[in-house]
């Protein structure tokens, strides 16, 4: 994610000769803030670079939690059906080319240079926040390249984020909870209203929980969404006989057997009501075989053995109770949780800690040394107003990482989490020490 573009100075660049690194951080520099919404600025650009909407069907996922492996479930069912697919998806964890997926592998160097070249040449004097820029350069590489199912993630919110200046054929709302406060609001209705925006009229629809607040039922009536709801149009249920952690879901009249986890299960049924609606001649035996195979870095991905390492990206109470239920589940009788854990300052930290806290016996701090990072001692003093006052202050997540090693047996955890900054340098220290 970008820094504060206020201490960034405006780098030259020489059109066709820049690098990536020197686009990434030209856009960086060329908006006063970070995050601004609305889309009069993007749906301006937007139409120098495309005058009609794109030949393709473009469906977009909002959400509090599970939209990345939504996406991710949603990429690997069309590719099976044999759809070219483009995935749009934020942030990433170490390279930004990670945001840009086209038939499944990250986009290359050249071709997110060719994207934010053409950006630059159609916005003129139009200012672009980082991530409407590099919006607008997803939706060039994936008509670049022919893609027919453009999967865009929304970045924050709904109704404004820039993902929404396209019309949804299919919109998928995971989840609504408590994030981005001061954005979004404190107030699931209010927040329920703004993921809503990403609905039109008489287009098909997912709400992957059982809860819908009012808000989203009250748009999706009055634009005549044909939605799908969990616990209404479809099921998810336990095989009380299976011994291998698979669960049932129904949908019109079809069983579809589906692992239970390690990604979350509501998300990833969203993707199959989604695929199914989409894509019906798809065989069901082809759709068990991917989700048997699915998995995302960074969403509850096993990184170390021997005592079990675990990082996720989870950064709000919501995630996090979520993350908790999951540790539940796989301590031993007699192990402990560890947790590595470091946070942005604009984040819910106490709500995060007090999640987790049934399940993690010690608690290993490392500070963030990026833009909005907390540092130690700040970290401290917020988990000890949540109640945890028993911390080990380490000096990074990498120092922190090998204490819990340290500390740990073989039938402990160590759950490393916080922020997507938390996990990729998490991933980064364990493949350091692993070569």
């Amino acid at each position: 994610m970008p820094p504060s573009s206020s201490s960034v100075r405006t780098p030259r660049l020489r059109r066709g000769a820049a690098t990536l690194e020197q686009w990434l951080d030209y856009l960086e520099s060329i908006h006063p803030t970070e995050i601004e919404l609305g889309l009069d600025r993007v749906l301006l650009v937007l139409r120098r670079l495309f005058p009609r909407k794109p030949n393709a069907r473009i469906i977009t996922v909002a959400g509090t939690n599970g939209k990345g492996s939504t996406v991710a479930a949603l990429e690997a069912l069309l590719m099976r059906a044999g759809r070219r697919t483009g995935a749009y998806t934020s942030p990433h964890l170490h390279r930004y080319n990670e945001r840009v997926r086209i038939a499944g592998i990250d986009i290359d160097d050249d071709g997110l240079i060719r994207a934010f070249n053409a950006v630059e040449q159609a916005r003129k004097n139009v200012s672009l926040t980082y991530f409407e820029f590099g919006t607008l350069a997803a939706f060039v590489a994936f008509a670049e390249a022919g893609v027919e199912d453009w999967i865009l993630e929304v970045g924050l919110g709904g109704r404004l984020d820039a993902v929404n200046v396209l019309d949804a054929d299919f919109a998928i709302i995971t989840s609504i909870d408590i994030d981005h406060v001061a954005f979004l609001g404190d107030d699931r209705e209010v927040i329920g209203f703004e993921k809503a925006g990403i609905l039109r009229p008489g287009i098909p629809a997912v709400f992957a929980d059982d809860a819908p607040p009012r808000s989203v039922l009250q748009q999706v009536h009055a634009q005549r969404v044909a939605l799908s709801r969990l616990g209404e149009d479809y099921t998810i249920r336990q095989i009380p006989e299976s011994n291998t952690g698979e669960l049932v879901l129904n949908y019109r009249g079809e069983t579809l057997r589906m692992p239970d986890g390690p990604l979350p299960v509501k998300s990833i049924a969203a993707a199959v009501v989604a695929v199914r609606t989409l894509e019906p001649e798809l065989p069901v035996s082809v759709v068990e075989q991917a989700l048997a195979e699915l998995s995302l870095p960074g969403r509850f991905e096993t990184i170390s053995s021997s005592p079990r390492v675990i990082v996720d990206v989870g950064h709000n109470p919501h995630a996090a109770g979520w993350l908790a239920s999951q540790l539940g589940r796989l301590r031993a009788p007699d192990g402990k949780v560890f947790a590595v854990f470091a946070a942005l300052g604009d984040k819910d930290v106490e709500g995060v800690a007090r999640a987790l806290a049934p399940e993690v016996d010690e608690w290993f701090i490392a500070p963030l040394d990026v833009p909005r990072g907390l540092g130690v001692d700040a970290l401290a003093q917020r988990l000890e107003a949540a109640g945890l006052p028993a911390v080990h202050r380490c000096q990074s997540v990498e120092e922190a990482l090998d204490q819990a090693r340290q500390a740990a047996s073989e039938p402990d955890l160590i759950i490393a989490t916080g922020s997507f900054y938390t996990v990729g340098q998490a991933r980064t220290a364990l493949k350091k020490n692993a070569s």
